[in-house]
């Protein structure tokens, strides 16, 4: 007698544990072709702990896209603010939508939108809890009648089909059915498929409720169906869709069906067992058209567009190449005609360099009326001066704008956010500063370091009998760029009538020496009260000397402080390039988030702060 009431209680064990390992085992949801040759699916698994495995008509797929819903992702929250949610119930639902977005992972991206007659975006994408609880704790319901749940879905999967967050997930509250968008139910699952996201929903199960269309809704995207007896029940309904999200895998692979074949997709997981889902790829079914280019005018696209855009480039082109034939043509001509003519090569290739430079001149000079009169403008023709760089500074200018310009562009193409396009231009526009300002302090240093043998040579030619002006004239012959090009630069102006004072004290101006004011100063005195000319420049080498190793050893005993000042500026940067290099998707909230870009602009701010305080700590004036 007891072995049969064992028995017996064996059996209902077994059949009371029969549902419970059903809903247990790994599902396969979902399964989507509209973006054919692409499928997509979701999989869940009882633990999802492991990454699933994935065949095809019984052959594994091999490289396949799968990204597990409980980690980093872009959420829309989706709450009925009806008529019918007055009072407690939108309350309840308020709270347990505050409830999951305080358990939310820090990284998941999230907006809300309520819905009652029309849907409206209360928070945008944010990974900053606070966005999205704030508006929930004051949300109150509509004052016009309507559901529009069906708007409220593809106002959400257009918002995240421009997230770049690879994981995409819709959570919808309501107690009734729609009647009050404009689309339909197919219009709202079309849309989610396009942003490849998956909707759960949510239904308050009250008098009259029918669960059919929420349900369709979350089967055809890959989502589920959760049913809340009452509004009390919300907190542990959305519990229960954040475990399930960490259970769920999102994957997509490119398969080699043609469309009408039958796909028998088998999905599995290590230790939790599989499960086979049937599928067909709809005859004729193709990838969405790409979007229109937002470079060519609307009206460019429909009947006759296309062809006039064609027809318009084409004889742009034709009219270019014409043009650029010409020009080689004229060009060969005139060389060969040029001996006879007495028309010299280089001075055809000098007309042909106007010609080019007569195309700019109009922009350049209203450039110059506009910015000639500014300090920065006279500061960045000295600097080119300084460097010896053969450009104007309108040319300058110029270079610096389109180097930031054509970054910028590329940047917007690549679909950069505004933050990263706008800091990419300024780097851009730099470069070219930035080159012409180390071409400066170069050619700068090297003057100081000739200055005490070219003072000695002076003084030399000075003692051999030899005028001042033939001492400067020995330093041209003898002496190396860029002190040799100065100084010649110097008899030049004198030979043309300016005063030897004059053009001495404006190079050294223009070289930025401290030195050489100080030697041209005691040459001046010298020349006005008498004296050894040769014995004064001997002093002043030798005081010029002595001042260079003074400076030279105290910048051997700053160095380690401005390395610290280099390895405490740089390691930010170091630490940025190799964590987005080593993995994108943890850098995301940095780059396109609001909280991001404060974070960024404040660390750039204290870094320069710090950096200025550094380089006052280190620095020294002799």
């Amino acid at each position: 007698m007891s072995r049969i009431r064992l028995a017996a209680a064996g059996l209902a064990f077994i059949f009371l544990a029969l549902p419970a390992a059903a809903g247990a085992a790994v599902q396969l949801r979902g399964i989507d072709a509209t973006a054919y040759p692409t499928i997509r699916a979701s999989i869940y698994s009882p633990t999802g702990s492991g990454r699933p495995a994935l065949w095809e008509n019984g052959s594994p797929v091999a490289g396949f896209e799968a990204q597990n819903l409980g980690r980093i992702k872009a959420m829309a929250l989706l709450i009925d603010r009806s008529q019918s949610m007055r009072g407690k119930p939108l309350a309840d639902a308020a709270n347990g939508a505050r409830a999951f977005i305080a358990a939310k992972q820090p990284n998941d991206e999230l907006s809300v939108i309520a819905f009652g007659s029309r849907p409206v975006t209360l928070s945008p994408f944010s990974t900053v809890r606070l966005d999205a609880d704030v508006p929930l704790s004051h949300i109150k319901s509509d004052s016009a009648r309507g559901t529009a749940l069906y708007d409220a879905i593809t106002q959400a999967a257009r918002q995240l089909q421009g997230n770049p967050l690879p994981g995409r997930v819709i959570i919808v509250l309501t107690d009734g059915a729609d009647n009050a968008s404009t689309g339909t139910i197919a219009t709202a699952i079309t849309a989610v498929r396009q942003a490849n996201a998956s909707v759960y929903t949510i239904g308050i199960e009250g008098a009259g409720f029918t669960s059919d269309p929420l349900v369709q809704l979350a089967s055809a995207t890959g989502g589920q169906y959760f049913g809340a007896a009452s509004t009390s029940d919300l907190a542990r309904v959305y519990g229960a869709i954040a475990a399930a999200l960490k259970k769920t895998w999102r994957v997509q692979y490119v398969t080699a069906a043609v469309p009408g074949d039958h796909l028998r997709l088998t999905a599995s997981v290590v230790g939790e067992g599989s499960t086979t889902k049937l599928a067909l790829i709809p005859p004729g079914e193709t990838s969405a058209l790409p979007e229109p280019s937002k470079l060519v005018p609307k009206n460019a696209y429909g009947p006759g567009g296309p062809l006039a855009v064609a027809i318009a480039v084409g004889a742009l082109i034709l009219f270019a190449c014409l043009f650029f034939l010409a020009g080689i043509r004229g060009s060969w001509v005139r060389t060969r005609i040029a001996p006879h003519t007495g028309e010299a090569k280089g001075n055809a290739k000098q007309k042909r360099k106007e010609r080019r430079s007569e195309m700019f001149a109009s922009i350049f000079q209203f450039t110059e009326r506009t910015l000639g009169h500014l300090k920065q403008w006279r500061m960045i023709s000295k600097m080119l001066e300084r460097a010896d760089v053969q450009l104007k500074t309108v040319e300058f200018f110029w270079i610096a704008v389109g180097s930031a310009l054509v970054v910028a562009m590329f940047a917007f193409l690549f679909g950069s956010s505004p933050v990263i396009v706008i800091m990419l231009a300024v780097v851009a526009g730099m470069i070219p500063f930035s080159w012409v300002w180390l071409k400066m302090r170069k050619r700068l240093r090297a003057f100081e370091n000739q200055l005490p043998d070219l003072l000695i040579t002076i003084a030399a030619s000075l003692k051999a009998g030899h005028s001042f002006k033939q001492g400067l004239q020995a330093v041209v012959d003898e002496g190396h760029p860029p002190a040799n090009e100065e100084f010649k630069r110097v008899l030049t102006e004198a030979s043309l009538g300016r005063p030897m004072d004059d053009a001495l004290a404006e190079m050294a101006e223009r070289m930025a020496s401290k030195n050489f004011e100080f030697a041209i100063t005691a040459v001046t005195i010298q020349r006005q009260v008498g004296g050894s000319l040769a014995t004064l420049f001997d002093m002043v080498a030798d005081t010029v000397r002595q001042r260079q190793q003074f400076a030279r050893k105290i910048r051997a005993l700053t160095a380690m402080g401005r390395m610290s000042a280099y390895t405490l500026i740089g390691i930010p940067f170091f630490l940025l390039g190799t964590i987005t290099l080593a993995n994108g998707t943890y850098m995301h909230p940095l780059y396109h988030t609001h909280a991001g870009h404060l974070l960024m602009i404040i660390g750039l701010t204290m870094m320069a702060i710090g950096s200025a305080i550094l380089k006052k700590i280190v620095s020294f004036r002799g």
